[in-house]
């Protein structure tokens, strides 16, 4: 199929419409955006019900529902082929330049389909900070750490030699601005290939060093781009992440890589078919095991470029998994073969451009893995199926839905149903009102004293709470800690007096993680339990402030408390460490030592000053970070509440001649079938353990 193009107002030069077969996998996306549309009809029925007030609470929910933009954190070896996979993915064959110098360190998030502002950037370029740029020239990064501490100078001096080689080319290139650069971010209304090019890709020709749109200008110090794109044939805002390489020279790729996966709840490992899981590839396991396995997908591409893909498929998925099972990795992971250059030539207009070595793979891949279903397929879309993106957005597609996806309609049919119960509430006593009842209401000021108090309460109840649980977490993870260093130290002194000093002794630091994540695992059980608890208490006390402060008791109602949040991944205890890096500075660290206790205590000194930043991460930051997240959701959860109690107060003090006029729909019979339609369609919809809470 031919396709037209047209230039849109981004710059680039897209189809006049996508391939219909781009959807293909998606149908899990479709079917949780047309749940996120249902609930939007169901919170304008809520709305008929409350008026304004109603309104501006409905208006939120439906903004925290458009806006989800779940992300997806590609990673990989530098030449996986992780960007043409991206450029496929999203039908923009050159959006993202795929050959990039091995310096460049940049993280681009690729926003699709973001509700945006009129007036917001379509692009976004982070520099490194001065800070950032120091600790990588005058330490020579995390390499530069290892090196320094092991008293391998002669590779600490190559790290340095390399990275003044790079500070020169890119002070010649960026002249006086460089300095003045660091830490800024540059914002463009419109996004261009050649304006990504200038700050993602890597150039070393510089003909005219004052020209300024060159390829890869600022691509040294540029530390991350958001690019804001629309892509039709994906249904919801999506988030597609795309990250270097992690095994560079100084390990900077490999922090920010850590730093992507924390913002990210999934997972795509993009290997080589020609080097999957080779030995270089062990940091990869490192950090994809501390990824929930069900968030991990491993795509294994290039195989375009095996001779016979039916045939060495199999084994290499065998070697994958085998070379998990070893190393401790996730188990039965989802594998998927396939090929980014197959999905681009099936973007293309002629797809007699592909290279013939190519095509016989295809040709071999087919007869393998095509099945009854792809028998009605035209040839772009059934070479688009072969190249495995279909399965891969199926994949992700699934994931997002029953994990995030999930989670947010969840919480958002739980703010529904608590928005519905305060309406309800509100609507008995004006009912009760204009019946002529008295209505005995807790006075204004004494009903906010009473929830400043109750917030109050719950927040102190909560914080105590938690640092039970991280105090309990921080004890646990410093006797872990000491007791690797310990269990390492013996092996060490044994291996010493087995072997004496001539022979390198070798010991993972695995045991280490293993026990650190057991820890992690142990408190994000316990704070959730613990933040469970304390929403639950706080919904209770509230659903009792409602009936003693208004006196009004209502079939049904109770108030549904929020869910505790979802703890994040300690990505972190991937990192790199000394014990993991069996190179030369470590034999030459070996070497130097004399005699055993110059072993032992330059041993213990070296490993503990090398773990103790992933113990402080765990321990302060991360457990920080978890606290953060839990009292936000706790408050927002009381000034949700607090907004719908003073509603009521409100309402209580309105002549009844107002009153008469305040809801939408007048006719009672009606509302109060509207108000049973509505509880029902949220509570069923809801998780059993959202229900009837109270």
């Amino acid at each position: 199929m031919k396709m037209e193009e047209l230039t849109k107002g981004d710059g680039y030069k897209v189809p006049a419409a996508q391939h219909p077969f781009m959807r293909i996998g998606l149908e899990k996306l479709d079917d949780f955006h047309e749940d996120i549309l249902d609930l939007e009809a169901t919170m304008a029925d809520v709305v008929k019900l409350g008026g304004q007030d109603a309104e501006k609470k409905a208006a939120r929910v439906i903004k925290q529902l458009r806006s989800f933009e779940p992300s997806v954190t590609m990673i990989g070896q530098i030449k996986s082929g992780k960007t043409s996979l991206v450029n496929a993915m999203i039908g923009r064959p050159e959006l993202l330049p795929a050959d990039v110098n091995p310096w460049t360190s940049v993280v681009t998030s690729l926003h699709l389909n973001a509700p945006l502002p009129a007036d917001a950037p379509t692009a976004t370029f982070q520099f490194f900070s001065q800070g950032e740029w120091d600790h990588l020239v005058e330490n020579g990064g995390r390499i530069g750490e290892l090196s320094a501490r092991a008293g391998a100078d002669d590779e600490l001096e190559k790290v340095r030699q390399q990275i003044a080689e790079m500070r020169e080319k890119t002070k010649t290139r960026l002249g006086r601005k460089f300095e003045l650069l660091l830490g800024q971010k540059h914002n463009y209304a419109e996004l261009t290939d050649d304006l990504v090019q200038r700050y993602v890709c890597m150039g070393d020709d510089f003909e005219d060093l004052d020209e300024e749109d060159q390829q890869g200008q600022f691509a040294d110090i540029t530390k991350s781009a958001d690019l804001y794109l629309k892509a039709p044939s994906i249904p919801m805002p999506l988030c597609l992440r795309d990250t270097p390489g992690v095994n560079d020279t100084f390990m900077m790729r490999e922090q920010i890589t850590i730093n992507a996966l924390r913002d990210s709840r999934i997972c795509v490992v993009v290997l080589s078919a020609h080097q999957a899981l080779s030995s270089m590839d062990m940091g990869l396991i490192r950090l994809i095991s501390n990824v929930k396995a069900r968030e991990v997908i491993i795509f294994v591409n290039r195989i375009d470029e095996l001779s016979n893909p039916a045939e060495q498929v199999p084994e290499i998925r065998d070697s994958i998994l085998q070379t998990l099972a070893d190393h401790n990795g996730p188990e039965n992971p989802q594998l998927i073969f396939g090929s980014a250059y197959w999905a681009n030539i099936a973007l293309s207009e002629n797809l007699d451009d592909i290279v013939a070595e190519s095509a016989a793979a295809m040709f071999n891949w087919a007869e393998a893995s095509l099945d009854a279903e792809t028998a009605g397929m035209e040839t772009n879309e059934l070479v688009w199926h072969l190249s495995g993106v279909p399965q891969l957005y199926k994949a992700i597609s699934e994931r997002v839905a029953e994990g995030p996806g999930t989670e947010i309609l969840s919480a958002s049919r739980k703010r529904a149903l608590n928005l519905v119960g305060g309406v309800r509430a509100s609507n008995a006593m004006v009912s009760m009102r204009l019946d002529g009842d008295q209505v005995k209401v807790m006075p204004k000021p004494e009903l906010m004293a009473h929830l400043d108090k109750l917030e109050k309460d719950s927040k102190k109840f909560l914080n105590d709470r938690l640092d039970i649980v991280f105090q309990q977490f921080g004890s646990r993870v410093d006797q872990s800690h000491k007791r690797f260093l310990d269990r390492a130290l013996e092996s060490l002194l044994q291996h010493l007096e087995t072997n004496g000093e001539d022979e390198v002794w070798q010991y993972s630091p695995d045991g280490l993680r293993m026990l650190l994540r057991t820890s992690y695992q142990v408190m994000r059980r316990n704070v959730s339990s613990s933040c469970e608890q304390v929403f639950a208490a706080a919904a209770t006390d509230l659903a009792e402030t409602y009936r003693t402060a208004f006196g009004v008791e209502v079939e049904n109602f109770s108030i549904t408390p929020p869910a505790a949040p979802e703890i994040p991944a300690p990505v972190s205890l991937g990192q790199t460490i000394a014990l993991d890096l069996q190179t030369s500075w470590w034999k030459g660290w070996w070497k130097r030592r004399k005699g055993y206790r110059a072993f032992a205590s330059g041993f213990y000194d070296l490993i503990e000053a090398e773990t103790a930043p992933i113990v402080d991460e765990l321990k302060i930051r991360q457990a920080d970070d978890i606290r953060t997240m839990a009292e936000r959701e706790l408050s927002e959860f009381l000034a949700e509440q607090r907004g719908l109690l003073g509603d009521m107060s409100d309402k209580s003090e309105l002549s009844v001649n107002d009153l008469k006029d305040i809801f939408g729909i007048t006719a009672q019979q009606e509302r109060e079938e509207l108000f049973d339609y509505i509880f029902e369609e949220l509570s069923d919809n809801a998780p059993v353990e959202a229900i009837g809470n109270g």
